[in-house]
């Protein structure tokens, strides 16, 4: 079963950590994980990870037997800001977005 969540406000590359904790790991255990993951982001991918829980309570598989099976973390859409500069110049500032896609898999 899979969960996305869409233009999250913060840089895939900061996101990518946690992705990377709960990777391959028992979905009970990613979720416990992520509770003491000491990152922004860890908040919104539990809830990612929760609502694909739930997905696929819902499909009828058996909660004690999921793992998250992929995790990816893309780039969203870039917020483009100027910060003023010397001499009438401007230099550019990219706010980054990220998409979140969990998918699970039964072991």
């Amino acid at each position: 079963m899979k969960a996305l969540l869409k233009n999250y406000r913060q840089s895939p590359r900061k996101v990518r950590l946690v992705a990377d904790v709960i990777r391959g790991k028992k979905v009970i255990d990613a979720l416990n994980l992520l509770k003491f993951v000491d990152k922004r982001a860890a908040g919104p991918f539990a809830k990612v990870v929760a609502s694909a829980l739930a997905n696929a309570v819902q499909a009828g598989k058996d909660q004690s037997r999921l793992f998250v099976k992929k995790v990816a973390v893309d780039k969203g859409t870039i917020l483009k800001r100027s910060m003023p500069r010397a001499r009438g110049s401007a230099s550019r500032i990219n706010k980054r977005n990220s998409h979140i896609s969990v998918e699970l898999g039964e072991k």
